[in-house]
């Protein structure tokens, strides 16, 4: 039998993906109607409160698993959505898209790592 790396791949598609539906909403609504039009305290999102929240380590694991898990989510979304267009460069496509993921979550930690020192 040939050995696969795809269920790596779709663990991570499907973990970013549970975390979309049920974090991301919550996320988009905090940022972008309940603080703008002050259905909470606006200071609630100031940068010293969001400060402290990411230099805790309880909010740099949130941080960087939102971040990692939807990055990782899109790219393997993007991968299969260009496959169905036509683009059958599978390698290529798949390293583009990966690839990207990978810088984006080794920027995010260390980026979160760097914040509290």
């Amino acid at each position: 039998m040939k050995r696969s790396n795809d269920p790596v791949f779709w663990s991570l598609f499907g973990a970013g993906g549970l975390l979309a539906a049920l974090i991301g909403p919550a996320l988009v609504f905090i940022t972008g109607i309940a603080v703008p039009f002050a259905l909470m305290n606006p200071d609630t999102m100031s940068y010293a409160h969001m400060l402290a929240f990411f230099q805790h380590w309880a909010g740099k694991l949130f941080a960087f698993a939102v971040i990692a898990l939807f990055m990782w989510h899109a790219a393997h979304r993007i991968a299969i959505v260009l496959h169905d267009l036509g683009v059958h460069a599978v390698a290529l496509v798949k390293f583009g898209c990966y690839g990207l993921a990978l810088l984006g979550t080794v920027i995010a930690g260390y980026t979160l790592l760097k914040l509290g020192s």
